[in-house]
């Protein structure tokens, strides 16, 4: 079975790619949580990121955006301590202040999927590249919408950043030509 050629070597990449990378997400606390991990991402592997991932799951209260957005320093030093997850003091504040930049994005679309798939007119972009290498790292639309929720207060998502979020969610469909998920998402 052929696969994007990034996740060959690793069971934790292989089943990211089969059963989640490139699957178009509707559910907000799943947008929630590839937000916060993108950008937890920021200048380290993926791959360190999936390792964390349970970790990340269980001291962020399950990415409920609710309480997420009520962490107060106390638990900041809690999350700032606890050396299962990324440790860096700015991207957990962005994690809180991106919480509360996402409830107020629910209250105005009644909620984050539709501000989000609004981007691509609420279907996925495919793309058909025949080698991971030829994949852009940014594109036009993921900077506009890193513009657009920089203009709204969330931090740490540049256009690379949401670029691989997009991915991740779906909206952007970059599964190389060859793999046997891009016939199926």
């Amino acid at each position: 079975m052929k696969r994007c050629d990034w996740c060959e070597k690793n069971e934790l990449y292989i089943n990211y790619h089969d059963h989640e990378w490139g699957i178009p997400v509707h559910n907000d606390r799943e947008h929630f949580e590839l937000l916060v991990l993108e950008s937890m991402q920021s200048g380290l592997s993926w791959l360190t990121i999936l390792k964390k991932r349970e970790n990340f799951r269980m001291v962020f209260d399950q990415f409920d955006v609710e309480k997420v957005a009520c962490y107060d320093e106390q638990k900041v030093q809690e999350l700032l301590n606890d050396s299962g997850i990324i440790r860096n003091k700015l991207k957990i504040h962005a994690a809180i202040n991106n919480a509360r930049c996402f409830i107020e994005v629910q209250k105005e679309y009644g909620n984050f999927d539709k501000y989000i798939w609004s981007f691509v007119n609420y279907k996925s972009i495919i793309n058909y590249y025949k080698r991971i290498e030829d994949t852009p790292t940014s594109t036009e639309l993921s900077k506009a919408i890193s513009k657009d929720l920089k203009k709204r207060g969330f931090k740490f998502l540049g256009p690379v950043t949401t670029y691989s979020f997009l991915q991740a969610t779906g909206l952007i469909n970059d599964h190389i030509e060859s793999c046997f998920r891009k016939k199926q998402v």
